[in-house]
């Protein structure tokens, strides 16, 4: 299931899980259904905001809690957790308010923040805030693209899209045949 499909089926509840877990996609889709009075642009918002923050919440105590087990459990996340605390101890106000709008750093994060010296009510705080504005932000860019996009579409006539999809296909081939070509240039290059 795709995230237009799942947002036209579970709506806000969708847009929850979503921005609870990781959320971008799923807020900038909202945003955009919103555009088109599938959604109601400030329930989006407030929904994104209390499960994005709902979420660092829960990282960060897990963090808190069993973040060195987590670190051994999922050595994936050692490198940005490592990243993020290395911001965290040059910038702490600036990178909690920001981290969800870091690319990478969603989860982990909250995770580096939780196993730092960061106080819990402070984190609470600056979370708060920052959920706000990144669920305000995103939904924006998505409300926003959503209205750019009806109003292009319905300025180009069928040959336009035609000629578009023609162009969208022949630039993915070249992307795959480039992509392929530079893996195995790497491949020969390890042996």
């Amino acid at each position: 299931m795709t995230v237009v499909e799942l947002i036209q089926s579970y709506g806000y509840l969708a847009v929850a899980a979503g921005t609870f877990l990781e959320g971008e996609t799923v807020l900038l889709v909202a945003g955009a259904a919103a555009s088109r009075g599938h959604l109601w642009l400030p329930a989006v918002v407030a929904v994104a905001a209390l499960a994005g923050f709902a979420g660092d919440q829960l990282y960060f105590f897990l963090g808190r809690r069993h973040g060195a087990r987590l670190l051994e459990r999922f050595p994936s996340l050692q490198a940005r957790t490592a990243h993020a605390r290395a911001l965290l101890e040059r910038h702490d106000l600036p990178v909690i308010l920001s981290i969800r709008f870091l690319y990478g750093l969603r989860i982990a994060g909250p995770l580096a923040m939780g196993m730092s010296g960061v106080p819990w009510l402070r984190f609470f705080l600056l979370n708060g805030a920052g959920a706000l504005v990144w669920a305000l932000a995103v939904a924006s860019v998505g409300y926003g693209f959503g209205h750019a996009l009806a109003h292009w579409l319905a300025a180009i006539d069928a040959d336009e899209l035609w000629a578009l999809a023609a162009a969208l296909l022949l630039g993915l081939a070249w992307w795959l045949v480039t992509r392929r070509r530079h893996g195995a240039i790497a491949s020969r290059q390890r042996d």
